[in-house]
């Protein structure tokens, strides 16, 4: 993209990020690691309510819950539930602030990231690369796709081993009335 492409690609996820209150969506994951011959595919519902609470909730091929909500990381691995301060842990933190501006489609922060521009078929991509080097030992770069209307649709998040985790919304509703059990653990 050129610069003023980008420009309007960076207002118009914006607007809809500064817009959202709420997100309702269905996912697929594919975790691809390079030793196996198939991609790990897991499915499951996402849910966001702003400022930055969010649950991913897996259910196939398995039953497990994350819920990252004040500061906290809550776990729900199939009824064993755990739970770890996010504000003790600089990349756990950071981690927390990076899933809720991705999901919302803000992240467009040049002090923390590399990011490149590139038109799609149907949509435009960005990459983002971490700048802080120790961040960057967990995840090397973010590859979002944005749709037409600038939200959110896919999310890469690549490791420096190569391997990476793909995920894809369908099913997306926005700013519909979400109750606060959806949060719970």
């Amino acid at each position: 993209m050129n610069t003023g492409e980008a420009s309007a690609l960076r207002k118009k996820v914006k607007a809809v990020a500064k817009a959202t209150r709420t997100i309702s969506s269905d996912f697929t994951q594919y975790k691809h690691l390079d030793f196996l011959s198939n991609d790990i595919i897991s499915k499951g519902t996402l849910a966001f309510k702003a400022p930055d609470w969010v649950k991913w909730e897996y259910t196939e091929p398995f039953s497990y819950a994350v819920l990252f909500k004040n500061q906290t990381l809550y776990i729900n691995d199939d009824g064993k539930k755990s739970n770890m301060d996010l504000g003790n842990n600089k990349i756990f933190k950071q981690l927390n602030q990076l899933i809720a501006a991705s999901i919302r489609g803000d992240m467009f922060d040049d002090a923390t990231f590399d990011i490149s521009y590139y038109k799609e078929d149907n949509g435009d991509l960005v990459h983002f690369i971490p700048k802080d080097p120790q961040f960057a030992e967990f995840i090397s770069a973010f590859h979002i796709t944005f749709s037409t209307v600038g939200e959110v649709e896919e999310v890469k998040m690549i490791e420096p081993s190569g391997d990476y985790t793909q995920i894809i919304f369908s099913n997306r509703t926005q700013n519909q009335p979400l109750p606060d059990a959806v949060f719970t653990q």
